[in-house]
Formats: C-alpha cells, sequence, structure tokens
C-alpha cells in the first residue's frame, strides 16, 4: 500500500511513539527540529487515533494502545549509504526529543529492529506471555521469525 512512498535503493531508518497529547511544545519541537532534517526524503507523520479504536476495550485484542490519542513516526530516507550515521543520529535525537511527550507503549508495525523489549513495550506483559503460548502451540521451531517476533515458550 505505500510502497511508493519507499522506493527501491533508498537507505531506511525509523522511530515511533505514541504520544500522550501534542501541545505546542510538542509541536515545536518537531518543527524546530525537522528544519536541521539531513535529508529532504525523510517525512514525519503524526496521527491522530481515538474514535472507534478507543471505544473498543483495551483488554479486547492484541492492541492495547487504544486511549493513545497520537502515534508520531519519522522515516528517514536517503540514498548514500556514507550519509547513514547523520541520518540515523538525526533520527534519533528527533526521538530523543520528542520522549517528554511520549507514552512508555510502541505500535507494532511502527517499531524498527529495536529488540525484544520494544516488541514487549507493544502488547503489555501480559498480552505478550498469552502470545509467547500461542507461538509455542502454533509455531514452535520459530519459522515465523522474520517479523518483530514473539520467540515461543522453551
Amino acid at each position: 500500500m505505500a510502497d511508493e512512498f519507499f522506493p527501491a535503493g533508498l537507505r531506511h531508518y525509523w522511530k515511533s511513539s505514541f504520544l500522550r497529547s501534542l501541545g505546542d511544545d510538542a509541536i515545536d519541537t518537531l518543527v524546530t527540529r525537522f528544519e536541521t532534517v539531513p535529508s529532504p526524503r525523510t517525512i514525519m507523520i503524526v496521527e491522530q487515533l481515538g474514535g472507534e479504536v478507543a471505544r473498543v476495550d483495551a483488554d479486547a485484542m492484541a492492541f492495547p494502545q487504544r486511549s493513545a490519542t497520537f502515534n508520531f513516526l519519522v522515516t528517514s530516507m536517503w540514498p548514500d549509504p556514507q550519509d547513514d550515521e547523520e541520518n540515523i543520529a538525526w533520527t534519533r535525537a528527533l526521538s530523543d526529543a520528542m520522549q517528554p511527550f511520549a507514552s512508555d507503549a510502541a505500535y507494532l508495525n511502527f517499531i524498527g529492529v529495536e529488540g525484544e523489549d520494544r516488541v514487549r513495550s507493544a502488547y503489555g506483559t501480559v498480552r505478550y506471555e498469552q502470545l509467547v503460548a500461542l507461538k509455542k502451540e502454533y509455531d514452535p521451531t520459530n519459522f515465523f521469525r522474520l517479523n518483530q517476533n514473539i520467540k515461543p515458550a522453551p
């Protein structure tokens, strides 16, 4: 669906978080930081949530972040591997600057290679352990592991 936004051959690095609010300080941070973006191909997305998503009980499904009001994603894209360090550092610095406005939760579809703890934060401890048990039952060899992996229970 979004392939045209991510053409082949570009380098990519992204960070994401749910935002507790989108007040003036958060907006100022986004605008000020984006003025120094090293690559013109980099995008920032702020999605407003709520509505029907928020009307579903958080315990009803594996996606528990029903009360989040905004989701923030920055996807840095650049063509030259020599620019990796600069673009990755800029993306991390923007993400760090947005942390005062962020929650601890994560949206699984926007997580990069950030490790098991970050994947766990997308589900919460109880749901994550339920998914580990399901993975043990239906994929004990961890065949489906090239995503934001949940390892089967031993």
